[in-house]
């Protein structure tokens, strides 16, 4: 089969050259022979040196997605299988299995595509339209890979309606691939049980990348007074009330979101000991603090301020307000638990943020740990954007 050959100007690439995955529209000089968007091309150096193949896709700035450095490889259903196989082998080896994510798109070698699996359940994402073509034979092949060792997949759906797609001159989809089945799904992580709606849940369902953060907290709160801001469907409150929290407070703005977790409370027996509000977080700390609540422990996990450069001043704003009021909240020699899951909010800006917010309210951090997402979102060096999740625990003490 004959391959267009997209060829890079002079002095371009440095993403790829370093190790990443994306050639940007700007770095091309030009592609020769003929293709249609979504096929694969060849990549060579502006010196005719082969690079490997990708996925070319003019409608968006990331141009080429790279599947492979090895020009002489066929991208056919041997060569997805062995990617497939691959990314099932490490999660074997790095988390617990029972729910997480098996496939983590360019951290796994296959651009734009992840795959979250939920008990027996597989929620898929496809967010590039070359490996859009191939999600179908994936999906089939991982259902083949997870048969081999004893685990039976009863139903797909997928989630690919993330605005990103538009980007990409690809519509928003949602729906089975396959027969229906029951979209609530019973999970348990870290002894706590959880019902995820893979049909209207925030993006696949779930946030499978805080597991172990959320394991981390739990030693901080027997006996604890809790307040969990941004708690979505309760995972964090839920953790610390397992542990033996006295009392949990669970907050988040969305009432579906509340409703998820007060169910979540009652599945786990813990209806009497965490409680959920509907909320606005920016409002409700600065209420608590007038009314002089305090509390034992602190966790701040919020949505993504920023999604773009551009937004970083506003986000960094938003970061310092939430985690300088909740500063004020904690008891002297309480814990704070802060993140950020933006790729753009980097690790740098985050610490420097967080610090700036203590400086402001007179507070010492004292670190516990810093941590990041659950290794089965793992981070793929020189492709910055598979490290996203910032997450801090630290003591919060008053000036000595």
């Amino acid at each position: 089969m004959g391959y267009a050959v997209a060829t890079l100007k002079k002095g371009e690439g440095r993403t790829l050259k370093s190790g990443g995955l994306w050639v940007y529209d700007n770095e091309i000089a030009s592609v020769m022979g003929s293709f249609e968007d979504g096929d694969i091309v060849l990549v060579h150096d502006f010196d005719g040196y082969p690079m490997g193949k990708g996925f070319i896709n003019r409608n968006s700035k990331i141009r080429i997605r790279m599947l492979t450095r090895k020009q002489d490889v066929e991208i056919d259903e041997s060569f997805l299988r062995k990617r497939v196989k691959d990314a099932w082998e490490y999660r074997k080896k790095t988390v617990d299995t029972s729910s997480c994510r098996v496939i983590f798109g360019e951290a796994d070698f296959l651009p734009g595509l992840v795959v979250d699996k939920f008990s027996d359940v597989l929620v898929v994402q496809s967010l590039a339209l070359g490996i859009d073509r191939m999600k179908e034979t994936i999906i089939c092949l991982l259902k083949e890979v997870l048969e081999e060792d004893g685990v039976s997949i009863r139903g797909v759906y997928e989630r690919s309606d993330a605005k990103v797609r538009l980007q990409e001159g690809m519509e928003r989809i949602k729906g089975f691939l396959g027969e229906p089945f029951d979209t609530l799904v019973q999970i348990t992580e870290n002894g706590v049980k959880y019902q995820v709606d893979v049909k209207d849940g925030q993006k696949t369902g779930f946030f499978l990348d805080q597991k172990y953060n959320r394991l981390a907290i739990q030693k901080l709160c027997k006996g604890a007074e809790v307040l969990d801001c941004f708690t979505h469907t309760g995972s964090f409150a839920l953790n610390a009330g397992i542990a033996g929290a006295a009392h949990v407070t669970g907050v988040d703005a969305s009432e579906l979101a509340v409703h998820q977790a007060q169910e979540n409370a009652k599945l786990n027996g813990l209806e009497n000991t965490v409680e959920f509000l509907c909320e606005d977080v920016f409002e409700l700390l600065p209420e608590l603090e007038k009314e002089g609540k305090k509390f034992d422990v602190i966790i701040l996990d919020p949505p993504a301020f920023t999604k773009s450069r551009n937004s970083v001043k506003n986000a960094v704003k938003g970061y310092r307000e939430i985690n300088l009021r909740a500063m004020k909240l904690v008891k002297d020699g309480g814990f704070l638990a802060t993140c950020s899951c933006s790729h753009f909010m980097d690790y740098e800006l985050f610490t420097q943020t967080v610090g700036q917010a203590a400086e402001n309210v007179h507070k010492r951090l004292r670190q516990v740990e810093y941590r990041t997402q659950s290794p089965d979102h793992p981070i793929l060096w020189a492709a910055d954007e598979s490290y996203y999740l910032k997450f801090y625990i630290f003591q919060v003490v008053d000036e000595k």
